[in-house]
């Protein structure tokens, strides 16, 4: 313990005498900004809303953030402090608006560039942009209603939610791909196998039963048999028809059985990513002199295939 002590101890001062540094370099930048703005000289009137709630919410998380640390230092406990949830709240909105900061990267490099130099770029394509406000000021509303003329209830469409990619670099994205590919591999029915195989613990058999299938089962027959006595096809609901996809994909991933999927993911050649692109195959002379010969019709030869006169 001593020896770590004795390892960590300059690192931590060193650390700790950056962190005052860069503190005081902060201080200095924020309060000549302060300055400025309650002198008139960077007008905030007409800011950026979003950039205005984006920071906000970046000095909330700093400020629990440093309170979190003030409490783990002196040696207290942080369960169930509210500072934890709030630290999670914020670092959510803040993952959340990723796309949209996204999207107005471009406006606002475009205005902080207007605003230094005081020029707008002449070949800024978004210059040439369509204006809301030359538009038909009533829009056509029919598709929003419906035939007694009140409006429709939204319905959020459902979707899995995912993790926001779109501001990652070319690597990053590479090293994401890996990582979902190592992650497949290790959940692939064959390493279940082999870890099932070679494992010391006891197998566990279990019988399942599954009373919603029972009654499946019955309604369907009874459907079938409802069909069959009076020549006629019922109509399917939407539940049903995806019922009998699902047993559809069931009966073909038997097909299956034999195929283990790719485990070139777990070698370190990256055999992954070098089967997804290949090279062009150099075209040799010989190829390119048979590529250029002009294609002709072939002559027959022998004297029955000569023209007759």
């Amino acid at each position: 313990m001593e020896q770590i002590v004795e390892q960590d101890l300059p690192k931590v001062l060193n650390i700790f005498k950056d962190v005052k540094n860069k503190t005081s370099d902060a201080i200095g930048q924020v309060t000549s900004l302060i300055s400025k703005i309650e002198n008139g000289e960077h007008p905030t009137a007409k800011g950026i809303s979003f950039l205005e709630v984006k920071f906000e919410m970046l000095l909330s998380y700093l400020i629990n953030l440093v309170y979190t640390m003030l409490r783990k230092s002196s040696g207290l406990s942080i369960a169930d402090d509210p500072a934890i949830e709030r630290l999670v709240e914020i670092r959510t909105v803040l993952e959340r608006m990723r796309p949209i900061d996204q999207t107005l990267k471009y406006q606002i490099d475009k205005l902080i560039k207007t605003a230094q130099t005081g020029t707008q770029d002449a070949s800024d394509p978004l210059r040439f942009r369509a204006n809301p406000a030359n538009l038909a000021a009533e829009a056509d509303n029919d598709d929003e209603e419906d035939e007694d003329g009140e409006p429709k209830k939204y319905v959020a469409p459902k979707v899995a939610p995912v993790a926001y990619t779109g501001d990652l670099t070319a690597a990053e994205q590479e090293e994401l791909i890996k990582q979902r590919a190592v992650k497949r591999v290790l959940s692939s029915r064959m390493l279940k196998e082999l870890r099932h195989q070679y494992d010391d613990s006891p197998e566990e058999i279990r019988e399942a039963y599954d009373v919603h299938r029972l009654r499946e089962n019955k309604t369907e027959r009874d459907r079938t048999e409802y069909e069959e006595e009076r020549f006629i096809r019922l109509p399917s609901s939407k539940k049903q028809r995806a019922s009998e996809g699902n047993n559809l994909a069931t009966l073909t991933s038997l097909s299956k059985l034999t195929e283990f999927g790719d485990m070139s993911a777990l070698t370190a050649d990256d055999g992954l990513f070098k089967s997804r692109g290949g090279k062009k195959r150099k075209m040799t002379a010989a190829n390119k002199k048979q590529k250029s010969k002009p294609k002709g019709k072939k002559k027959l030869k022998g004297s029955k295939f000569k023209r007759r006169k």
